[in-house]
């Protein structure tokens, strides 16, 4: 099985720093260094990380009307934002599920880039290219380029110090010759004010060949500030606190924007996109169920599958994502809660047979730096 998982560019470097790999979307990623999960973590809360998320997919739609028909299909509304802007979005099932969440970069009219998660990066191609009117072409990307991300509050340091521009707003990106490659004509690298970690970062979409030399380069920089490389154990704390879902555990085919929380990623007003009839409905009669943040009362760590209750005879649900926050020193998990439920109850988790009490909270659970200017 390991033989047929795909690779980062960067696989040789992670082994040469005793990465612990695991498989993840069918790649083999860094799950966490020599460091720890924990140190991970807290570099980024307090410092800055650096991670490889090359395994999250790459496709660019293309051709004359792209944008419009990218508008037409995926759930959020382009009009809202610019090119140079990037957005949350949702390509939804005709039944209103989640096929995925993904962020679509509005480079012009003619190209918008997609990001989906790396399981689902095939079937949103698939989806969006069987729906391409056309002229429009959907060119699936996925392992022509890698991805870095350099996120927590001394970001923009270390990116200024490999000459990649720094400051712009949140969720916009530029593109800029990779200076650590050369510059001039050599390969350049898309700079997204964007993350998955709710602290200030950058994403760094760059061609696979020159991906090793800027890892080599931003830990060299960064050096100054303590940056640690970071695997996808401390992207799960990291995202956890902030409440951020994962496709496949807390979002699915199964789940739809507005029992999810995701309603502010659905451009009501739209004329069309995938789903749009299902979801109107759903809006219009209330979810049976809400995507809710659980907060530990006492030590009590919950974990995915294990069973919420409301009182010891009365189950609502699974913990979708579960895990120890180390800014809180806390267990917190999220779970989708019937939606009768009031907004500040506290229930139970099963946890190794034993009832640990939970209060139900409205994520985020910590502050961070994420949308500072």
């Amino acid at each position: 099985m390991a033989g047929s998982l795909k690779q980062s560019p960067l696989h040789d470097r992670h082994e040469a720093l005793g990465a612990k790999l695991a498989e993840f979307g069918g790649w083999s990623m860094p799950l966490e260094y020599r460091t720890g999960v924990v140190k991970e973590h807290t570099a980024v809360r307090e410092g800055v990380g650096v991670f490889d998320v090359s395994h999250l997919g790459k496709a660019m739609v293309s051709g004359p009307g792209a944008a419009d028909f990218v508008n037409a299909t995926l759930s959020n509304d382009l009009a809202k934002i610019r090119p140079g802007k990037a957005q949350y979005t949702l390509c939804l099932d005709e039944s209103g599920g989640i096929v995925d969440d993904l962020i679509a970069y509005w480079h012009d009219d003619e190209h918008v880039l997609l990001v989906p998660n790396a399981a689902n990066a095939g079937e949103v191609v698939r989806r969006l290219g069987a729906a391409a009117p056309a002229g429009v072409e959907v060119v699936d990307h996925h392992d022509d380029y890698a991805v870095l991300a350099v996120q927590g509050p001394r970001s923009d340091e270390v990116l200024a110090r490999v000459g990649l521009p720094t400051g712009h707003e949140y969720m916009s990106f530029v593109e800029a010759p990779l200076a650590s490659a050369g510059g001039g004509d050599g390969p350049g690298v898309v700079v997204c004010r964007t993350g998955y970690t709710g602290e200030r970062g950058y994403e760094l979409v760059v061609a696979n060949e020159a991906a090793g030399r800027l890892w080599d380069d931003l830990l060299a920089a960064g050096e100054e500030w303590g940056i640690v490389p970071c695997g996808l154990g401390a992207r799960d704390t990291l995202r956890t606190e902030m409440g951020y879902p994962l496709h496949g555990q807390d979002i699915s085919l199964d789940t739809n924007p507005v029992e999810a929380g995701l309603s502010w990623a659905v451009g009501w007003r739209k004329d069309a996109f995938f789903g749009r009839d299902a979801v109107l409905r759903v809006k219009e009669e209330g979810p049976r169920r809400r995507l809710r943040g659980l907060l530990a009362l006492g030590r009590g760590i919950p974990r995915p599958g294990m069973s919420v209750t409301l009182t010891q005879d009365v189950p609502l649900a699974d913990i979708t994502s579960g895990t120890f926050s180390p800014t809180l020193r806390k267990g917190i998990g999220l779970a989708l809660i019937p939606a009768t439920i009031a907004e500040d109850a506290q229930v139970g988790v099963d946890i190794r047979g034993r009832r640990e009490i939970f209060q139900l909270v409205k994520p985020p659970f910590v502050e961070t730096s994420v949308k500072e200017s």
